[in-house]
């Protein structure tokens, strides 16, 4: 098992020096720098476990660095500590908005010191570990869907679409993110579905097309086991609802389905329309425009997010 990896940044080199000692001492192994620009660049290089960084130095300073390396998607939850000689408040919540995780004030007690970085790091193991679950959920998803080359792309067309709806509907960042996992992961629970009924060339016996219904239930509880995705549950689960009570799988009415799922399903539908399947050419936007507009006619959709959706599939051509 590889030793942790800790960044020390600092220009004072007897700082560098005993934080080095300290920290190899314990076990760890140590990546230095002498300012925010050549620890950005070793940061990027060997991906450390854990930065521990001064505020004040020259070229990029500690914040400048925390926030540079909290913005980076795949190193928002590396820890880091900003060590500073200010005690201020303003220094402190300065540090926090360039996402900070934790503060160190000079001189550093060696045993403030461990303490800290242990807990830091098993904290960081622990959203390594999250991470990685997601990870695996995901392309699992991405597999699944690859089983059928008439469906390829299809996940990533949703969750573009979807997206791009939700910031119309002026959602909340929180929001587009689920609707960007959501839309990915709606069929993760076809990896249940013989594929003999996944991939039949023709239309499902009714028999057939009961078990291919149970994929939003067995999607709903793959994605039960990961805390982290609490928030797309209800996609994988209802994005096949009715708002007349007419879909599956649990016969949902008007406000019980939840918004989420009412825009993944809309652009689920839209997208298989105008896409070739083994049973049906693919039919034109303006056709499929019309089916999505008569759904909603005949109760199943939300009128309004059909008419933004169509607006914004409009806007972007």
């Amino acid at each position: 098992m590889a030793l942790p990896r800790v960044l020390v940044v600092d220009d004072t080199p007897a700082n560098v020096s005993l934080l080095e000692q300290l920290l190899t001492r314990d076990g760890f192994t140590v990546l230095t720098a002498a300012d925010g620009e050549e620890a950005l660049r070793v940061f990027i290089e060997h991906a450390p476990d854990l930065v521990i960084t001064d505020v004040m130095m020259p070229r990029k300073n500690g914040y400048e660095l925390c926030s540079e390396i909290k913005d980076r998607p795949g190193s928002r939850l590396t820890p880091v500590v900003l060590v500073t000689s200010l005690n201020g408040v303003e220094e402190r919540v300065k540090g926090m908005d360039a996402g900070a995780d934790d503060f160190l004030t000079k001189p550093v007690d060696a045993h403030e010191l461990r303490a800290r970085v242990r807990s830091l790091l098993r904290l960081k193991a622990f959203t390594d570990d999250l991470d990685s679950a997601e990870a695996v959920i995901m392309s699992l998803a991405l597999t699944i869907e690859a089983r059928d080359h008439f469906t390829d792309g299809h996940c990533q067309r949703l969750s573009q679409l979807s997206t791009r709806l939700g910031w119309r509907l002026g959602l909340s960042a929180e929001e587009i993110r689920t609707l960007e996992r959501g839309a990915i992961l709606h069929d993760i629970g076809k990896v249940g579905v013989p594929d003999a009924i996944l991939l039949k060339p023709g239309r499902l016996t009714p028999e057939e097309f009961a078990i291919m219904k149970t994929h939003t239930t067995i999607g709903d509880r793959m994605c039960g086991e990961l805390r982290l995705l609490k928030n797309v549950r209800p996609i994988v689960r209802h994005h096949h609802e009715h708002l007349d009570g007419s879909g599956y799988p649990d016969g949902l009415r008007g406000g019980e389905v939840p918004l989420l799922a009412q825009i993944v399903g809309i652009i689920d539908v839209y997208d298989a329309l105008t896409s070739v399947r083994p049973y049906k050419p693919a039919m034109g936007v303006d056709r499929a425009v019309d089916e999505l507009t008569s759904e909603a006619a005949r109760g199943w959709r939300d009128p309004v997010l059909v008419r933004e959706f169509i607006e914004s599939r409009a806007d972007a051509e």
